[in-house]
């Protein structure tokens, strides 16, 4: 069988599919996730599923976290993974970054006395919904060439 021809493996897009400027004022606007503002909350953690329950909304955080653990040492950095699927809480851990130091660490939820959603949350106001609201606040004020720009990192 000999090669195809390279006019044959190209084929052409729809119309309505090829890429149209965004026009904020035709969009949809649907319901998103509400995030529960946490900011600065400390989660009871009495029992084993309030402990999971608070691990699984610091993995969804946008900010940093502090943990105490029941030695009394603590860490505060950004929670990026944990494994929340074990048995006990001693099989299910949280791993997270530092603030003061470039490592990752682990941490058993067995160890875990005290949670403190202590860093900004950086995702918060920052839905579409608030991104549309602000654009037609400006629109409405007389603006042209709209743009908004992202915040400036601390």
């Amino acid at each position: 069988m000999g090669e195809m021809p390279m006019r044959h493996l190209i084929t052409h897009m729809p119309q309505e599919t090829k890429a149209r400027p965004f026009d904020a004022e035709q969009a949809e606007i649907a319901p998103g996730f509400a995030h529960e503002n946490l900011e600065g909350q400390i989660p009871s953690l009495a029992t084993d599923d309030e402990i999971r329950d608070a691990l699984e909304k610091a993995f969804d955080y946008r900010g940093d976290v502090t943990i105490t653990r029941k030695d009394g040492s603590a860490v505060e950095g950004y929670l990026f993974d944990r494994r929340s699927n074990g048995k006990t809480l001693s099989d299910c851990f949280v791993r997270l970054f530092p603030k003061d130091r470039d490592e990752k660490i682990s941490i058993s939820y067995a160890e875990i006395s005290r949670l403190v959603f202590s860093g900004k949350d950086t995702a918060a106001g920052k839905s579409f919904e608030t991104w549309v609201k602000k654009y037609r606040e400006k629109k409405a004020a007389g603006e042209k060439n709209i743009q908004l720009e992202p915040e400036k990192l601390e």
